[in-house]
């Protein structure tokens, strides 16, 4: 088993969030660059580090620590939604259906973008850690996007690879034995 950076109990988070009828729209160029804008501007205000992360046509599966006393993700994941939907609207526009805005979605100050909720897991120990990293890395394998994580190329599994965490073959050629209890869609 890698020797994955300590969790930080408490203040380390797994996080599933997916696209609005699940538009498949995160993995254009156009639109991955701005997540990237949206989430480097949220970091600036409110500090957090990304451990693990995969980003999937139609919905992303990240790993958080936050600081030490302050434990609003919530507030980061709204910060997030709301810049890449200002971003991406003319071009969500020009690739999908937007959905039109409905009175719900106006009382919630929704867009035509992303779901409104988004699952979150504190992570419990190292063990909890380890699992929901390889179910983030394993994840394009699982959806059958890939053969093997090393293949996709918008995952931080190349990051893991790069640090000898992993070897680049991890999951290539065996089927990862994912904890049930892992993960949520």
């Amino acid at each position: 088993m890698p020797n994955y950076i300590r969790a930080h109990v408490g203040k380390t988070y797994f996080f599933t969030v997916v696209t609005l009828n699940r538009q498949k729209i995160l993995c254009l160029d156009p639109c991955r660059e701005m997540l990237r804008e949206a989430i480097k501007k949220t970091q600036i205000l409110y500090p957090f580090s990304i451990d693990a992360i995969v980003l999937l046509p139609e919905h992303l599966h990240c790993i958080w620590t936050l600081p030490e006393n302050d434990l609003n993700y919530s507030r980061r994941w709204a910060f997030i939604k709301k810049e890449f939907t200002k971003m991406a609207q003319p071009i969500i526009g020009q690739t999908v259906s937007a959905t039109r805005s409905t009175v719900s979605k106006e009382k919630h100050r929704e867009g035509t973008v992303w779901q409104r909720r988004f699952w979150e897991h504190m992570i419990r120990n190292e063990k909890d850690y380890s699992n929901h990293i390889d179910y983030i890395h394993y994840n394009p394998v699982k959806h059958g996007l890939t053969a093997s994580p090393v293949d996709w190329e918008f995952s931080s599994f190349h990051r893991f690879v790069q640090e000898g965490l992993r070897s680049s073959d991890w999951g290539a050629n065996e089927d990862i034995a994912l904890d049930d209890s892992v993960g949520r869609e």
